[in-house]
């Protein structure tokens, strides 16, 4: 469990304290993926071959009562697809390689028998900072100390369970809209009745709302001189007002889970600041729902701390692909299978 050797408030203050030192010299930032990522066959290797990699996936079937290992491995897609089967098994997978990654750097096995996970420290000493695309921000939370695999599992299954059943009762869509102004597609989101959802690099915006008026927006988005407007992968409005019956469920789950302050630096989507409250990142977790994730922004705020060098730890390359829009000289290392993982050792000593 992440804090298995942070037992003490003592001990954890001294972490706490000694984070600045710990990281001064780390350029790495950890990134994790959002929904949309999902593919199947994840983890499957890491799971095969890196026992490190195998623990976690059991230890998620034993919470979730439930096979996930065998849904991202095998599918079927459509069942991968679903938002309370993606969105638990996107965290699996990211948590999964997270742990390799750890294991292997430090040259020697992860935890303590029978809890045989990453430590606070472990992932102090790996990077400077941890951030996540919606979906991935309660991955870095567990990364950054906040939270712990299990409650953050618990967490994310609810989060996802709740989001179809708000996906189920209104159909909903998101769309990528690339090459207008944010200004031109505030102005046609309000004129239709959908949102803004996503600010994830320069020339690249989400919305999202009721599918026929996405579909509408798409279409006068091209109108309006839009370079390319994609239909995302995913199936729900994410991010606007049909999340909010979805987010007020998520509130009573809140109470049980426990967040911590963050060891290393943890930036939040919803206003790209490092947060750090406890009461706070429970506050965002709910919002992030049905209000817009500030990635670009985050991005940004990652790099005026100085990193400049990331890893992209879990499915997809999305996030590459959108750091590469952001700013070119940022640097992003994708981290799906081991051999991903020994590449990049010689880049990283703990």
């Amino acid at each position: 469990m992440v804090g298995a050797h942070c037992n003490t408030p003592l001990r954890r203050l001294e972490v706490i304290l000694t984070r600045g030192e710990k990281n001064m010299d780390k350029k790495f930032g950890l990134l994790f993926p959002g929904q949309g990522s999902q593919t199947v066959g994840m983890g499957k290797e890491l799971y095969e071959t890196q026992p490190a990699a195998r623990w976690v996936f059991d230890r998620a079937n034993e919470l979730l009562g439930k096979d996930i290992a065998k849904l991202c491995f095998d599918g079927p897609e459509d069942d991968l697809r679903a938002t309370n089967n993606s969105q638990p098994a996107i965290f699996v997978t990211s948590i999964a390689t997270l742990n390799v990654l750890v294991e292997k750097l430090k040259g020697a096995p992860v935890g303590q028998e029978g809890r045989e996970i990453f430590s606070e420290e472990d992932v102090a000493s790996l990077g400077a900072l941890a951030m996540g695309l919606s979906l991935g921000e309660p991955t870095a939370l567990v990364a950054s100390g906040a939270l712990s695999f299990e409650d953050g599992l618990k967490f994310v299954e609810k989060r996802g369970e709740f989001m179809e059943e708000a996906s189920q009762k209104e159909e909903g869509k998101m769309a990528s809209i690339m090459g207008l102004e944010l200004d031109k597609v505030e102005e046609l989101c309000k004129g239709i009745g959908c949102q803004v959802a996503n600010l994830n690099c320069p020339g690249q915006i989400v919305i999202s709302g009721h599918a026929s008026r996405i579909e509408l927006a798409a279409d006068l988005a091209k109108g309006q001189g839009a370079r390319r407007v994609i239909m995302l992968k995913v199936s729900g409005a994410f991010h606007s007002e049909l999340m909010i019956g979805a987010k007020e469920k998520l509130k009573d789950v809140l109470p049980a889970i426990e967040v911590k302050e963050p060891i290393i630096d943890f930036i939040s989507n919803i206003d790209a600041e490092v947060t750090r409250d406890p009461e706070k990142i429970k506050t965002n977790l709910a919002d992030q729902l049905d209000n817009r994730t500030l990635w670009e922004a985050s991005v940004e705020k990652a790099h005026s701390l100085g990193v400049t060098d990331y890893l992209e730890i879990g499915p997809g390359t999305v996030l590459k692909g959108i750091f590469k829009k952001i700013d070119s000289a940022l640097t992003v290392t994708p981290l799906h299978e081991t051999e991903d993982i020994i590449n990049v050792h010689e880049k990283i000593s703990l």
